[in-house]
């Protein structure tokens, strides 16, 4: 055990979804004393339970964690090390509103989230000293709340540079996590992204399958073309693409920026499918659960407005990011794009 782990990590975990869940739970499960801090009409029963975790084939039930409803409890009632945010981006202005007030004594911050923009939200709130960007390749699946599975284990990239950065390291290290130090916060969040797009968007609109998506020449020269957009506003911003844990982000991301799309196609979106098969990703599962609102507005959505800022053409994403949005507000019927391939090309050609 290094110096940094002797004593408990005191962790508040914004939102017990599948990665707060796994983060938090493990956490706890090796001795960081743990809050979470959910909506109250989520909570009654896992705060009777606790959390389950399946991982690695061992069954782990955490019992030593507090769950609340109250964010300005549990904020005032004792001193945190640190604050885990894993809720979705929609969520992220609801959960600073619950800090108001308390922007003095709150800890420093580890997001989790996907996306690039909700650490500027969280340091126009507290302060750029308390943001610590974080990003998560794990899988991890969820059967109700405070009962998760790891599907697969990755690991965790945590920015550097911070005091706390090593001491997080450390924690998420001996509890599992596998965890990597990022020096730079956008060239792990950026290259994060880049694998959120993926077969996601798209998935939702056409209801495909990633499978589907990447075996169909037209909807991977989709998803080709919203890659490299974003990748265009990477280096126009100077972002760099890095490996992250677990994901050699990289050379697959060199590899679907150069190739003709037939040869992509066939070295890399075929294992894609093969890898994906029929798992569903969230902004399906957001869409045809009744969902109002969709995080392709921060990812899709957030390379279109870089894209604008730096001058550099974003149709597909833009498209996408439109076009979606509109699906899950109720204004374009789910069953109008649904296994339309074609319509789906022709409405970006006109974004």
């Amino acid at each position: 055990m290094s110096e940094s782990t002797k004593l408990p990590l005191k962790v508040i975990c914004f939102g017990m979804g599948a990665i707060g869940t796994y983060i938090g739970g493990s956490l706890a499960a090796n001795g960081a004393r743990v809050t979470f801090i959910e909506k109250k009409e989520f909570i009654s029963d896992a705060a009777a339970k606790g959390i389950h975790l399946s991982v690695g084939g061992k069954e782990i039930d955490v019992t030593n964690i507090k769950i609340s409803s109250d964010a300005s409890q549990a904020i005032s009632s004792e001193s945190m090390d640190i604050a885990l945010l894993a809720v979705k981006s929609n969520d992220t202005p609801l959960v600073l509103d619950l800090l108001t007030g308390f922007e003095n004594e709150f800890p420093p911050v580890l997001c989790l989230q996907n996306g690039v923009e909700n650490e500027g939200l969280i340091a126009r709130k507290l302060g750029e000293e308390k943001v610590i960007g974080g990003s998560i390749t794990s899988a991890v699946g969820r059967s109700g709340l405070g009962n998760i599975k790891l599907e697969k284990l990755r690991g965790v990239g945590i920015e550097t540079g911070h005091p706390i950065s090593q001491t997080l390291i450390d924690w998420f290290n001996l509890s599992g996590l596998h965890a990597r130090g990022y020096a730079s916060r956008a060239d792990m969040k950026w290259s994060k992204m880049l694998t959120n797009l993926l077969a996601n968007a798209t998935s939702a609109i056409l209801n495909w399958t990633p499978a589907q998506v990447y075996s169909d020449p037209l909807t991977w020269r989709i998803e080709l073309q919203q890659i490299r957009e974003a990748m265009a506003v990477m280096d126009r911003m100077h972002i760099h693409l890095v490996d992250l844990p677990g994901t050699p982000v990289k050379p697959l991301m060199m590899l679907l920026k150069s190739l003709p799309s037939d040869l992509s196609r066939t070295l890399i979106g075929a294992p894609l499918a093969k890898g994906r098969g029929a798992k569903m990703p969230s902004f399906h599962i957001d869409l045809y659960s009744g969902k109002t609102s969709s995080e392709v507005t921060y990812l899709n959505g957030a390379v279109s407005r870089y894209a604008s800022k730096v001058g550099v053409p974003s149709p597909v994403n833009t498209g996408l990011c439109l076009l979606l949005e509109q699906m899950a507000a109720g204004n374009i019927a789910k069953e109008d794009f649904a296994d339309q391939p074609e319509k789906l090309d022709q409405w970006l050609k006109r974004s």
